[in-house]
């Protein structure tokens, strides 16, 4: 049995329960590990005191902000990720994050297991012990929230007995999971899909600007760089586009998703900068990938996708994929204009780039057309050339216009 454990330590009331439950129930040392990944809200300091009070034996936290933007969220850019179509993979892509950094923090102070506090129904035990056996397959996990079987009602009666400062209470309505790409809201009455989400607490999308509002994205080999010609660090451009886009109330969902674990869950979102940004960068290869990359890269993203999704971020099918992403991003330089607008409407209305395939005179029909017409005579008979033949041998396809 594991001695020392590291916790994945978001400052919350299941995890701090279980700094202590796991020492009571295992005989462990917990080091709680926070990890920064632009959740906002209380303070580190106040989270780090927590689960001290709570029991842990050291308590670190982790600046990942910067990290989650630049090494994740900008490559869920370049592969305009969103799983099932929809979701930008909010929670997904801070998982990998959190993993990697328990995994090294768990290692700096000598520890023989890691734990964390998912349950065992959602997405999240998937991506943290897959993750967790890709880096350190040596590593015991635990799961305690899949172990105790306590209600809500429970952990807030033992966090009192123990004294644990929460801030929970039994009337917790939402569970809220919170990242520099955005916002995840589950639970309470969303959990019939029938209700209308209108009244949810969504703050990224609270409307105070009317509009329009024209902005500008500029990118470089698919990394986006400026706007409106302001270079901002990754973060910080991520966090501007929440701003700007999420003003207007663009970039919530609100979607019944399928889990790994094989389960429908209703999910809303608020990711306006994840949007906004994923559709600027597609926007953008329009105009500068060739037609059979742009088709062949169309249909691997949603794998790309689906892999994240699935905690595989550390996958060698998912390296593989990155291969492929970041050839494709060579020339996929340019800028994007954007227009948000009251209620929650965006639209492209222009792009260019230095190294756009897109070629005026090939594509026009007034008198400045280069193209060869007398040229697709020839090539049209071609392409066709296999129908006509089959047509010859077995006459005309049934169903066909005679």
């Amino acid at each position: 049995m594991a001695k020392r454990v590291a916790l994945a330590y978001s400052g919350g009331l299941d995890t701090s329960v279980a700094v202590r439950w796991l020492r009571e129930e295992y005989g462990v040392e917990v080091v709680a590990v926070a990890v920064d990944v632009g959740q906002g809200g209380e303070s580190f300091e106040d989270i780090t005191a927590r689960a001290l009070a709570a029991g842990a034996v050291e308590a670190v936290v982790v600046d990942a902000r910067e990290e989650l933007a630049a090494d994740f969220c900008f490559p869920a850019i370049a592969a305009n990720a969103r799983y099932e179509g929809k979701y930008p993979l909010v929670s997904s892509l801070s998982r990998p994050v959190i993993v990697k950094h328990l995994v090294e923090q768990a290692r700096l102070f000598g520890c023989d297991a890691v734990a964390h506090g998912c349950t065992g129904k959602g997405n999240d035990q998937v991506r943290f012990e897959v993750g967790t056996r890709a880096l350190a397959p040596e590593f015991e996990i635990l799961a305690p929230a899949r172990v105790w079987g306590l209600t809500r009602e429970d952990c807030v009666a033992l966090a009192a007995k123990w004294e644990i400062p929460i801030q929970q209470t039994k009337e917790k309505i939402y569970s809220i999971d919170e990242n520099l790409w955005g916002r995840a809201i589950e639970c309470g009455r969303i959990e019939d899909p029938w209700h209308t989400t209108r009244l949810e607490p969504f703050t990224l999308t609270q409307i105070t600007e009317q509009g329009p509002v024209e902005v500008i994205i500029g990118f470089e080999q698919g990394r986006p760089v400026t706007i409106d010609g302001v270079s901002y660090s990754p973060a910080d451009m991520i966090d501007k586009m929440n701003t700007i886009a999420g003003a207007t109330g663009f970039g919530r969902l609100d979607m019944v998703e399928n889990r790994r674990v094989g389960i429908k869950s209703r999910e809303v979102y608020e990711a306006p900068g994840a949007l906004a940004l994923i559709a600027a960068h597609s926007d953008l290869e329009d105009l500068t990938l060739e037609r059979d990359v742009a088709h062949e890269k169309l249909r691997l993203e949603p794998r790309w996708a689906e892999l994240v999704y699935d905690g595989m971020w550390f996958s060698p099918l998912k390296n593989a994929l990155d291969a492929f992403i970041a050839e494709t991003q060579r020339f996929v330089t340019g800028e994007v204009r954007m227009t948000f607008e009251a209620p929650g409407l965006m639209r492209v209305d222009g792009r260019r780039s230095p190294v756009a395939l897109y070629d005026y005179e090939l594509a026009t029909y007034d008198a400045a057309d280069t193209f060869r017409h007398q040229d697709a005579e020839g090539f049209v008979r071609l392409w066709g050339l296999g129908i006509s033949t089959w047509a010859k041998r077995h006459g005309a396809e049934p169903g066909s216009a005679k």
